[in-house]
């Protein structure tokens, strides 16, 4: 399994060990988002930085459309199927994407591959739906499961 995690609140006024499992997870700005295998490291840090973050399971399809919108090689070029193909065993961006919801593959596997997709505020009335509080009483924070994919959906 993998996880999509964003970033929604900023860290001023975070305690430091927090701030600290942000920078590790690559989350350093508001609206950024990582993609993230399931692992007890990666939970754990995801239940200390639940007050300023979200996550929830990555699909397929969702996965395809980050890779391909917001993928970002350094320099800022974006991410091509001739790069996936030269760089791993995956013929196109379609097959990557797939490999790494299975956690056969991960983002680090394509060298100069940025791991941190930027995106846009969410669009739409709702924006974030208040970012105080938890996603299970109508915010923004923790755990998504399969929502998250509307979140992104609306950000990219």
């Amino acid at each position: 399994m993998t996880w999509i995690v964003v970033r929604a609140r900023s860290n001023v006024n975070v305690e430091r060990r927090i701030k600290d499992t942000m920078l590790h997870l690559n989350l350093t700005k508001v609206n950024h988002a990582v993609i993230i295998s399931d692992n007890d490291q990666y939970r754990g840090m995801l239940q200390k930085a639940k007050d300023y973050i979200t996550w929830g399971e990555a699909t397929e399809e969702l996965v395809t459309t980050m890779l391909t919108e917001r993928g970002r090689m350094v320099g800022d070029s974006p991410l091509t199927d001739a790069i996936v193909a030269e760089h791993t065993d995956y013929a196109n961006i379609a097959a990557f994407a797939k490999a790494i919801v299975a956690g056969e593959a991960t983002v680090k596997d394509v060298p100069d591959l940025k791991r941190v997709f930027r995106l846009h505020p969410p669009r739409g009335p709702k924006g974030w739906g208040g970012i105080k509080r938890s996603f299970v009483v109508g915010g923004a924070l923790g755990a998504r499961g399969d929502k998250i994919g509307a979140l992104v959906e609306r950000m990219m």
